[in-house]
């Protein structure tokens, strides 16, 4: 009987033994050094959304242009508050004027399609150079925000204001 306990727990240390190596191997092949994933003419793309605003983006290599829809960001973007907002990605990374950037952006206002804009900035440069990621990750660049405006429920003058209580 104690021959059998004794082979049963060596059985459960190498299952266990087994299972940790696995693990491991698997731990490793997930903290693999992500590598950089551009196009055949050497652009990053990602997606960047806030609020309703999606918005699309390429950057490049190049000389620190930036397109929205078509459009000098001076004359999309006219106030210099969302200028700066489009441009904290790159004041993080010290990458100021080394990407072109093109965007389309749909949907929402102003200040939301500059967030998505930059959202969309932060995505594509740590898919062209990984090892940004760190930086943009820690300042909260990458995080999608989440708040959107709250839908208007029925009975209410707003999403939450009441309709004017009149005691007669």
């Amino acid at each position: 009987m104690a021959d059998e306990i004794k082979s049963l727990d060596a059985l459960k240390d190498a299952v266990a033994g087994a299972a940790g190596a696995a693990a491991g191997a698997a731990a490793t092949e997930t903290a693999a050094p992500r590598e950089p994933q551009r196009d055949a003419l050497g652009r990053a793309y990602a997606t960047g959304k806030r609020k309703d605003a999606v918005a699309r983006v390429w950057i490049k290599p190049g000389s620190g242009k930036v397109t929205v829809n078509g459009r000098d960001i001076n004359t999309y973007f006219a106030r210099p508050v969302l200028q700066m907002i489009l441009r904290q990605p790159f004041q993080l990374t010290n990458t100021e004027g080394q990407f072109d950037v093109y965007a389309t952006v749909t949907g929402g206002g102003l200040s939301g399609q500059a967030g998505a804009v930059k959202h969309g900035v932060s995505k594509a440069l740590q898919l062209y150079d990984p090892a940004l990621r760190g930086v943009l990750k820690a300042a909260g660049f990458l995080t999608r925000d989440a708040r959107t405006v709250e839908r208007k429920k029925y009975g209410k003058r707003k999403a939450r204001r009441s309709f004017q209580f009149s005691k007669r």
